[in-house]
């Protein structure tokens, strides 16, 4: 299981504990990644004591807030399991459903399966303006992909490991449209997706993402239609991911390159402020 987070203070331990309560129950061999998002709050100390507990259990981070994208993409790179459940950590949709996923993948013999809110059997407790949001969306990636599913953005996802792993070194990680991207390159790659129903709650008095980021989310979809469309930009570094893949790692895509040089710098600057210290 991956859980990228980002100033989740109020909700990690909660997270945390019912997601190893849920996956102990569900008796599989598992283990719990949290990629700590350059959170400014106590969301990383909280995450490491509760860490503690067990041994299958692991917090990794970085100082700089990079995106979510970005989380998924470091979070695939630890992964040593053959599924990789995505979940986000407010729980909005709970990991109990991950065997309804898990009963879809084998079902329908897909490679990822996507919890959709837009599933006829869903249920959700969302206000109107998200709904409408939502089925925008829907329509615009209708219309730029004709990707097989109807919800791209919900918080929890099954991908089989070699899957994730060969979509991870094509990503260039942006903050609204790495579920998008992600799932764009599991198409073009010629996997299975498929959709489960999910029941989602409502947890955070206001939304990570709302009418306010409308524009971020347009643009960054709009660029992977032309990353993969225009500039072939996928194909391009798809031979190097792939490499990597094979090998059971995650390739790098230039932008997380980038965003590595600055996490380094970072952790060089704190280093040198820590010896004048001393």
């Amino acid at each position: 299981m991956v859980i990228p987070v980002f100033n989740e203070a109020e909700n990690i331990e909660r997270c945390l504990r019912e997601t190893h309560a849920t996956m102990t129950q569900l008796g599989a061999d598992f283990e719990i990644i949290v990629v700590d998002d350059g959170s400014n709050d106590e969301t990383l100390s909280l995450a490491k004591v509760v860490a503690e507990e067990w041994e299958n259990v692991r917090i990794i981070g970085y100082l700089e807030n990079l995106g979510k994208g970005y989380a998924l993409v470091e979070g695939a790179r630890e992964v040593r399991g053959d599924l990789v459940l995505i979940l986000d950590a407010d729980l909005e949709v709970h990991p109990r459903q991950l065997a309804l996923l898990y009963g879809v993948l084998v079902g329908f013999d897909a490679d990822v399966v996507i919890g959709s809110k837009m599933h006829p059997s869903s249920t959700i407790d969302y206000p109107l303006k998200r709904r409408v949001l939502s089925i925008g969306y829907y329509v615009l990636v209708r219309i730029l992909f004709r990707l097989p599913v109807r919800d791209t953005q919900t918080g929890l996802k099954l991908y089989k490991a070699e899957v994730l792993r060969r979509v991870a070194g094509r990503l260039l990680v942006k903050r609204f449209a790495f579920d998008l991207e992600a799932l764009v390159n599991v198409r073009r790659l010629g996997y299975q997706m498929a959709e489960a129903p999910v029941v989602v709650t409502r947890e955070r008095p206001f939304p990570r993402v709302g009418g306010a980021d409308a524009y971020g989310v347009a643009w960054d979809t709009l660029a992977v239609w032309y990353r993969m469309y225009l500039r072939h930009f996928y194909d391009k570094v798809g031979p190097a991911a792939d490499a990597k893949a094979a090998a059971g790692e995650v390739a790098m895509a230039p932008e997380g390159a980038s965003a590595l040089k600055r996490i380094l710098a970072a952790r060089e600057r704190t280093a040198s402020r820590s010896r004048e210290v001393r």
